[in-house]
């Protein structure tokens, strides 16, 4: 207690005793009770007259803080952070042409009678609701731990991730994921392979973004950012997990990461390793039909996969503070991901209702990748003017060397055979992407903000698919089914972003400029023809965002925002080669595709973090949809442009507290969507309403027990040409805090009913019906063991934020 008495003393004694400085500023410098800064406080200022809000600042990793173009005035300051109690400061009067510097501002413990050792302890909510995005605190969902990252974001609300591993948020596709400026520059099934490569104990928040302003890439419906752990505490300090999930197979997910800071270095890395084992069941009926609508033939597949996968990610990084002002950095990151997997497909061909054909065949995939990633990042400020620059440049490199074996057999009804076909792919892939990028942000007086910069990317992509028939002399190549894709890009985009606040108003607009130049080629062999195509188009995307709070606190506030953004071809879509899936699926890509392009208009309103709703139209013109052109008995896959889609969706978020021990959150959504246009001489226009519910309750119980329960419901979706049925999933958890909260035991249950199955049926084929279910091994139990470790000293804050690889990570 004498040691408070004297810190306290003193602080009272040394600010009735500050300084003048610079006109219309107000600074000083936040410690803890051991004279270590703080990093990171919230530092709000007021008005002494009204208590209204001013404008709020986060001390840097000094624990230093600045307010500039203060009027002359009254004010007060409320100062909070992490197991602190709250500082309050007695009235500040600014004179004219004058300014203070305040003495060291000491914060006492919150809950603490001695200084030897304070313990700190605060639970993030599951889910935090901002004025532009939904943050979701990985750590609070305490299946976390024993899961892969794809799994994690399956249980984040408005995240779907369908059977082929392809993500929606909020009911639209082409959603440009993100990794804490890492690369996923990956789409559908490698992207799904790649996320599940990543422990979710690797995983700090994901940050979900229905419209982002134009700092970011035009590019994509929506984004999702997923950011990983890097710990902003000082010393040396770590945490672990491992995770173990038993289903029909059993999975595990081990994490690692670690954190140094000293002086000017902060070091940082993690280290993650899983294993998985899966199984998927299609079940699948295609009827086809005369002209007159006359049934004519039936084929049933049945196709039974399993695959495994192991996977390594490792991440390291370096923080230097070559000045208060200026920082250097660089982060290098390894993923190896290898999988394999074996397809086993029964079919029957009924023609007239007489079963005509016997096919039996096998897939078996290896595949190895290896993606590398590399950042060297610089950030500026120009001293106390309220100016920065930052910078960065990224290169990217990934290799992927692949084959698939496959055998199909075809038998006629009394097992005699009919034909005997063996064949080899070899599937060798590398891309190289570099990316440079640089932002320019200014603080002006007045609440008011500018941001311009600009960003540069080139893309070289190569694919092959050698084609082998497997004979008794050995592989032959056939060149007449191989093929050799490459494709170029080279996208340069600047941005301007001005926003400026009152009282009660605030506005921020946004203009971004991107022109693309891109090439493919197919180079073609003895017997395929070669062929080329090039684009180079050129595009404005204007966002624009007004906010009215309507008391001065901002506890209710009403937003309506407009903006556009494109949606550009993932690289393979554009790629005009037919692959080969079973004996009656095929896939291929289409070089004539276009961008899509999304107007979206929205209206939300939002009261503290209790209640926040938001009504949007979202337009889109050249639609890139999976179509599916029926050839006689075999379903070709292709991406082609349907004119327009449009969604206008109601999407609400309830936060509510009915006991201190509970939180319940309800996380409703309806949307009618639709498409109006052709495919292959045929009216596509279908539509649907859709509901989405979503209900998660967190318990914290005493001595350390905390439990989760949540459920998810999908009403019937239309994705593709396909109508997908309803389904929903029950997950439960539940967690003990031991080593003196530093350790944790966590039990969960995902899919308790194996509910989350699809029943897919097929709309606008062209004399063709299909229905199929898919299950896979989502039903599980899971355990892991979570621990923190090291000994923190004082906080600092890495401010660098790399999105400059946004737009090319997403479409690979």
């Amino acid at each position: 207690m004498k040691t408070y008495t004297i810190f306290f003393l003193a602080f009272i004694i040394s600010f009735t005793s500050f300084a003048q400085v610079k006109p219309g500023v107000i600074s000083s410098t936040v410690k803890d009770s051991k004279n270590e800064a703080i990093a990171g406080a919230t530092v709000r200022l007021f008005k002494a007259t009204d208590t209204a809000a001013i404008t709020t600042r986060i001390t840097d990793g000094d624990g230093k803080f600045q307010f500039n173009n203060i009027d002359k005035g009254s004010y007060l300051l409320k100062i909070t952070a992490v197991g602190k109690k709250e500082f309050n400061s007695s009235p500040l009067h600014i004179e004219e042409n004058k300014g203070i510097t305040l003495p060291v501002i000491i914060m006492l413990p919150a809950k603490s009678t001695e200084l030897a050792e304070v313990v700190i302890k605060a639970k993030r909510p599951l889910i935090q609701m901002e004025i532009d995005r939904t943050v979701v605190n990985v750590d609070a969902m305490i299946s976390s731990a024993s899961s892969n990252t794809l799994e994690v974001l399956e249980k984040t609300p408005g995240i779907v991730v369908n059977s082929s591993g392809d993500i929606t948020l909020n009911g639209r596709s082409g959603v440009m994921v993100l990794i804490d400026g890492r690369p996923t520059y990956m789409s559908g099934q490698d992207l799904s392979l790649y996320l599940k490569s990543l422990p979710g104990a690797l995983l700090d928040k994901i940050e979900l973004m229905d419209n982002p302003p134009a700092r970011y890439d035009a590019s994509g419906n929506a984004i999702i950012n997923i950011k990983l752990k890097k710990s902003r505490i000082g010393g040396f300090i770590g945490s672990f997990s491992t995770g173990y999930s038993q289903g029909e197979y059993g999975r595990n997910n081990n994490a690692l990461n670690l954190n140094y800071n000293y002086k000017k270095i902060n070091l940082f890395g993690s280290v993650g390793y899983n294993y998985e084992k899966n199984y998927s069941n299609d079940n699948m009926t295609r009827s086809f039909f005369d002209t007159n609508n006359t049934p004519t033939s039936t084929v049933s597949l049945l196709n039974n996969q399993e695959f495994k996968s192991n996977g390594l990610n490792t991440n390291i990084g370096l923080d230097y503070a070559a000045s208060p002002n200026t920082t250097y950095g660089f982060q290098v990151n390894l993923n190896d991901n290898k999988n394999n997997d074996l397809l086993n497909y029964n079919s029957g061909n009924y023609n007239a209702g007489q079963l005509d054909n016997v096919g039996r065949g096998n897939t078996i995939g290896d595949n190895n990748r290896t993606n590398l990633g590399s950042n060297i990042n610089f950030l500026h400020k120009f001293g106390k003017t309220g100016k920065e620059l930052s910078a960065d440049v990224n290169y990217l490199n990934y290799r992927s060397t692949g084959n698939q074996s496959l055998i199909n057999n075809l038998y006629q009804p009394d097992g005699a055979p009919i034909s005997n076909d063996e064949f080899l792919y070899n599937l060798p892939s590398k891309i190289n992407i570099y990316t440079a990028k640089a932002d320019y942000v200014q603080t002006m007086k007045n609440n008011a903000k500018f941001e311009a910069g600009f960003k540069t990317s080139f893309v070289n992509n190569d694919n092959k698919s050698d084609y082998y028939n497997i004979t008794e002399q050995g592989p032959v190549i056939d060149n007449g089914q191989s093929n050799h894709f490459k494709f170029r890009e080279n996208i340069n985009s600047a941005y301007i972003n001005a926003q400026k606040g009152w009282k009660y108003l605030s506005i921020q607009f946004g203009l971004r400029l991107e022109n693309t130049q891109s090439k493919g080629n197919q180079l073609g062999n003895e017997i395929v023809q070669q062929s080329q195509f090039t684009k180079n188009y050129t595009q404005l995307f204007p966002s624009l965002f007004l906010n009215y709070k309507f008391d001065t606190v901002g506890r209710n506030t009403l937003n309506f925002s407009i903006s556009k953004r494109i949606n550009r071809p993932n690289y393979q879509y554009l790629n005009p080669f037919v692959f080969f899936k079973d004996k009656y699926s095929y896939s291929s890509g289409n070089p004539l595709l276009t961008p899509q392009y999304q107007f979206r208009y929205e209206l939300k309103y939002q009261y503290k973090q209790l209640l926040r709703m938001g009504l949007s139209y979202n337009r889109f013109t050249d639609v890139i949809f999976q179509t599916t052109q029926v050839v006689d008995d075999v379903f070709i896959k292709k991406p082609e442009n349907v004119a327009f889609g449009y969604m206008l969706l109601l999407n609400t978020s309830i936060t509510i507290t009915p006991a201190e021990w509970w939180t319940f959150y309800l996380e409703p959504q309806f949307s009618k969507m639709g498409l109006d246009g052709m495919a292959y001489g045929k009216k596509l226009d279908p539509s649907t309403y859709v509901a989405r519910i979503g209900i998660y309750n967190q318990f914290q119980f005493k001595k350390g027990w905390s439990a989760e329960l949540g459920s998810y419901y999908a009403s019937r979706d239309l994705n593709g040409q396909t109508f997908t049925s309803g389904m929903y999933r029950v997950n439960a958890g539940i967690q003990k805090k031991i080593w003196k909260d530093k350790g944790s035991i966590r039990i969960n249950m995902d899919d308790i009913f194996h509910s989350w199955v699809y029943e897919n049926r097929s709309v606008g084929l062209d004399r063709a019906y299909s229905f199929q279910t898919n299950e896979s091994d989502t039903q599980r139990f899971g355990l892991a063991l979570t621990y923190r470790f090291g000994k923190d000293t004082f906080t600092r804050k890495s401010k660098h934020k790399n999105n400059a690889l946004d737009e090319e990570k997403g479409r690979m």
